[in-house]
């Protein structure tokens, strides 16, 4: 069966599934993204990812085509149509296609809303029981990555270098302190049991699923610092994790190939992981 995909108003077998190569995502990266994960056919705490893809569209004055009640519902019907179980459901806004490539923001053109689906078994992977390796690269991105734009080159990059060096995932260094990954937020644990992740800011994106494991944690008495930490602190922690739509909570046993701990995912990764799959399937939609 051929995957349906949304374009602008239309549900289309994915292989047809077009837009106009004046489109303002293509030719300028004016656009922005959402990435919502499907656990047993539903949407994983899709308001959060709603909310911040209102805030991101919002900081970019680029106004949604749809709102974002309307947007739940296409969601949830690419689901149906493509029988997904697990995995996830894909979106993108740009500022639509001009007659032209201007810089300016075109006027009376209606923004670009595209959304596909993908399969992905995040619960059962297996590097959800064997941890990954990290390596470390220089944050070369634009200064405003509170944004979830689709400008991605230097995330690219990055995964790209951490592919080829056989890890699963780049952590960005700024200022001799980690930002985040390339597609993922970073943890570690103290040795005095003390969860660190960075604040939000404009250094990092907020993300969804570190929001959640954040309050999940705090729900639970456990001590969390919003602050920066260094390569060196994280080596030196009990454990270390990244949190993501796409992975939930994932061990992080390695960094640039020297062992976090005893190099194995550790008992509160594992136990935060249980917590937050629990919170998602009590709370998908």
């Amino acid at each position: 069966m051929e995957k349906i995909a949304y374009v602008n108003g239309s549900f289309v077998p994915l292989g047809e599934a077009k837009v106009s190569i004046l489109d303002r995502g293509f030719l300028f990266a004016d656009g922005i993204y959402e990435v919502a994960a499907v656990l047993d056919g539903r949407l994983v705490d899709n308001a959060s990812h709603l909310a911040r893809l209102e805030r991101s569209v919002g900081e970019i004055s680029l106004p949604l085509p749809e709102t974002t009640e309307r947007i739940q519902e296409i969601q949830k019907e690419l689901v149906t149509r493509n029988q997904l179980a697990n995995g996830m459901v894909y979106l993108e806004v740009t500022r639509g296609a001009d007659a032209g490539r201007d810089f300016a923001f075109p006027k009376g053109v209606k923004p670009t809303l595209i959304m596909f689906t993908s399969e992905k078994d995040i619960v059962g992977a297996a590097s959800a029981r064997t941890g990954i390796g990290v390596i470390t690269v220089p944050d070369i991105r634009w200064a405003r990555r509170d944004i979830k734009s689709v400008a991605l080159l230097a995330q690219v990059l990055a995964k790209q270098a951490a592919a080829e060096a056989g890890a699963g995932e780049a952590w960005m260094i700024e200022d001799g302190k980690v930002t985040e990954g390339g597609s993922s937020s970073a943890f570690i644990l103290t040795q005095d049991d003390v969860l660190v992740t960075r604040q939000n800011g404009s250094e990092i994106l907020p993300g969804c699923t570190r929001k959640a494991v954040v309050k999940l944690a705090e729900e639970r008495q456990l001590r969390v610092e919003e602050r920066a930490f260094s390569v060196e602190e994280a080596l030196a922690a009990k454990e270390a994790f990244i949190t993501s739509a796409t992975v939930f909570v994932q061990a992080v046993v390695s960094i640039d190939g020297k062992p976090v701990a005893s190099g194995k995912p550790g008992p509160m990764t594992r136990r935060l992981r249980e917590i937050y799959v629990d919170f998602a399937r009590a709370t998908a939609v």
